[in-house]
């Protein structure tokens, strides 16, 4: 067999009284430690730390020879992300401005509060406190994002909270903070759009059960990803759609929408090309904004029309 120069077979240099090889880039260092990747010995300067053991500079740059800084494979989850440290961080943030919207309700009187007329989602309608039409409609475009943090009753905020720290970390460790991050906002834009264009428009809403719904959706994406059994979270869906079309004011629309954009906007995250996974993920998100869009442009032009 042709030895290659550099491989694994090359012969090195010992050092020493114990007979140690040479590190294949520094000969007259002898070293007990080889290269996770390539098997070459390398010496403490040329130890590169890795998510197992330690790799030469060479395999770190995959032998491009461009003179960058090694830097060690970061340990990446089945989406991409980063491994976070703590897999529920964005999940708390979440919880976190849920329970502060709704503790800044209470505050100013609950039911006749004044907030819950300026952020909850409400398609066009005259408002006597302030003598002029208000909604989407009329320019109010944040109301698509603070309805789904806004909650008037304590039931309502109870479940979806608890619904919310079921699904979120095992969703956040899967994809990652920003990838969850922004599954949430989008789920929940998309149940937004579709309440804006199906409800009355005069019927205002208000919750993050769209995009818990949204977060459902991604959890069953996910989990036919990786093969696991499905039989769990296709019953959980099952339920909730059907609580959600027989309980009495619920808004229907928002959790449909925020199931089908979660479930569309997991299915481009976790089945990306490995080669082109951030391209392709930038796209999912960049289209499902779109669709959105162009769903609150054609309501905003009915009302208005």
């Amino acid at each position: 067999m042709d030895q290659v120069p550099g491989s694994p077979q090359e012969p090195q240099n010992a050092r020493g009284e114990d007979g140690l090889p040479g590190c294949h880039r520094h000969p007259d260092r002898p070293t007990g430690v080889r290269c996770t990747r390539c098997d070459r010995p390398i010496c403490p300067d040329c130890m590169v730390s890795a998510s197992v053991g330690f790799q030469c500079p060479d395999c770190v740059r995959g032998g491009s020879g461009t003179g960058h800084a090694p830097q060690a494979t970061v340990p990446r989850t089945i989406a991409g992300g980063t491994i976070a440290a703590d897999p529920r961080l964005v999940t708390k943030i979440l919880m976190g401005i849920n329970a502060a919207v709704f503790v800044a309700v209470l505050a100013t009187g609950a039911g006749t509060s004044p907030l819950v007329d300026r952020l909850d989602l409400l398609g066009l309608a005259f408002d006597p406190s302030r003598y002029q039409l208000v909604g989407v409609a009329e320019g109010e475009w944040y109301r698509l994002v603070t309805a789904m943090f806004l909650h008037q009753q304590i039931p309502h905020i109870a479940f979806n909270m608890l619904s919310l720290w079921w699904l979120g970390p095992p969703l956040e460790a899967a994809l990652g903070r920003l990838r969850f991050t922004a599954l949430f906002l989008i789920s929940g834009l998309g149940g937004s759009a579709l309440s804006y264009l199906l409800a009355a428009q005069n019927q205002p809403s208000l919750g993050a059960s769209g995009a818990i719904f949204g977060l459902l959706g991604a959890t069953a994406v996910l989990l036919r990803r990786l093969n696991y059994d499905m039989k769990p979270v296709l019953i959980l869906l099952g339920l909730n759609l059907a609580f959600t079309f027989l309980w009495p004011n619920i808004a229907w629309q928002a959790h449909v929408g925020g199931l089908v954009v979660g479930a569309a906007v997991a299915f481009g995250m976790v089945h990306a090309p490995r080669d082109r996974r951030t391209l392709v993920q930038i796209a999912t998100c960049a289209v499902a904004l779109l669709a959105i869009g162009a769903v609150v442009w054609v309501r905003t032009l009915q009302l208005l029309g």
